[in-house]
């Protein structure tokens, strides 16, 4: 593993050393939600992010979702699987008909 130099929660770490180690710096993105700027010459060129904090950049989650997510765990409805919630909608339909 490369010497690398901590700049807050990111990585610091030359072209040359990032090409010598890429697979393991891959997996410290990975496992420990960090990122690694890579300097080439001393100037920062490019970033290395997980897929998932990519996504959150790219995409951030609209803040209604965020919050139906949470009203979701706080009422343990975040555990529903997908033969489960087919089953309530199915049951929600069978009793609308009914009506």
């Amino acid at each position: 593993m490369p010497r690398l130099k901590k700049a807050t929660d990111t990585t610091v770490v030359s072209a040359l050393r990032a090409r010598t180690h890429f697979g393991s710096l891959l997996r410290r993105v990975e496992q420990e939600r960090s990122s690694v700027v890579i300097q080439k010459r001393g100037v920062p060129r490019a970033v290395l992010l997980s897929i998932q904090d990519y996504i959150r950049l790219a995409a951030p989650e609209p803040e209604i979702l965020r919050i139906i997510g949470e009203q979701s765990m706080r009422n343990g409805t975040d555990k529903i699987t997908m033969p489960q919630i087919d089953a309530i909608i199915q049951k929600t339909r069978t009793q609308k008909t009914k009506r």
